[in-house]
């Protein structure tokens, strides 16, 4: 699949203004994850995803990427054990369910209410609290 002229200047231009040059890999890798629907993925699955659109990219690269993208603001990083690792397009704050045996991580579209917080250590205050609710079956 390709892309056309118009959304690659537009992915061209979106790279640029976020200080990453657009390389061919960046812009396929953009054109997928920031197509304006909500994803949730690893270099491993994105790779796979790429590759059913004919986009052979090295994994390397594509961890790179995600990475790039994480630290200029692009993307959220959810690490939910040592070598499981989601990027999430939708960079607001909010909670998610997870599923380790179906490997999906999906958004929860509901306000949680958390009670009982603990107090902070010494001059600390809470930034944000993300909910992960881990599946079972």
């Amino acid at each position: 699949i390709l892309i056309n002229s118009k959304i690659m200047n537009d992915i061209k231009q979106f790279l640029r203004s976020n200080a990453l040059r657009p390389t061919k890999q960046r812009i396929v890798i953009a054109g997928y994850l920031f197509d304006g629907i909500d994803k949730h993925v690893t270099a491993e699955s994105l790779s796979t995803e790429l590759a059913k659109r004919k986009h052979i990219i090295s994994l390397a690269t594509i961890y790179n990427t995600l990475h790039d993208f994480y630290e200029n603001g692009l993307l959220k990083k959810l690490t939910l054990s040592a070598d499981r690792v989601y990027f999430d397009t939708n960079t607001d704050d909010h909670h998610h369910f997870y599923s380790e045996k179906e490997q999906f991580l999906i958004d929860i579209n509901k306000n949680i209410k958390v009670n009982g917080l603990p107090k902070t250590p010494k001059n600390k205050k809470i930034n944000k609290i993300e909910v992960i609710v881990h599946l079972d079956k």
